[in-house]
């Protein structure tokens, strides 16, 4: 999704040109704690090349994995993104006041920087699980630890027989004899 500014004004006469792939955006998982993973995103849409001014119009989709809010188990969460760019050929400086017009780098146009761009402003503050995946939404069980129901757990009290300190048989029998 790179192209040199020769490149794009050798197709200045031609109508609009398709401009479809998948984008490696992975590396936006180092650049932002939340973000647990993100798939290769799928980039549709088209370019046209205007009065030295070369417009792109694309939709980007894929999946991202967040924590959930509540119980940071991981939520995926597909995302639909429609883009707008214009990158001045002309060697003229970009309209500041025009947030979607931009200057090439270096003698290209770089899509990936505001692909990724485009997504992070999309990327939701809070996500949370939904009921009835198939697996619990938050963890069942730990290091020395486990959730159970509170049948089970009077069961288990009710197994675990009072445990007296052999020092303390005979208190422990007067206060038996005192409650009956």
């Amino acid at each position: 999704m790179k192209w040199g500014i020769q490149q794009l004004l050798s197709k200045k006469h031609e109508q609009a040109f398709n401009i479809e792939g998948d984008a490696d955006v992975s590396e936006m998982v180092e650049r932002d704690k939340e973000l647990r993973d993100i798939s290769a995103v799928h980039v549709q849409g088209e370019g046209t090349i205007v009065e030295e001014t070369f417009h792109v119009h694309l939709r980007l989709t894929g999946t991202m994995i967040l924590p959930c809010a509540r119980t940071l188990a991981d939520v995926h969460h597909p995302f639909d993104v429609e883009m707008f760019e214009a990158f001045r050929l002309d060697g003229m400086p970009a309209d500041e006041e025009n947030v979607n017009e931009h200057e090439p780098e270096d003698g290209f146009v770089d899509l990936l920087p505001y692909i990724k761009e485009n997504i992070f402003l999309e990327m939701p503050l809070r996500v949370f699980a939904k009921e009835g995946d198939g697996e619990p939404l938050a963890p069942q069980s730990g290091d020395d630890w486990r959730v159970i129901s509170e049948d089970e757990l009077i069961k288990e009290r009710e197994q675990e027989a009072p445990k007296v300190d052999p020092r303390m048989a005979d208190l422990s029998k007067y206060f038996d004899k005192g409650s009956s």
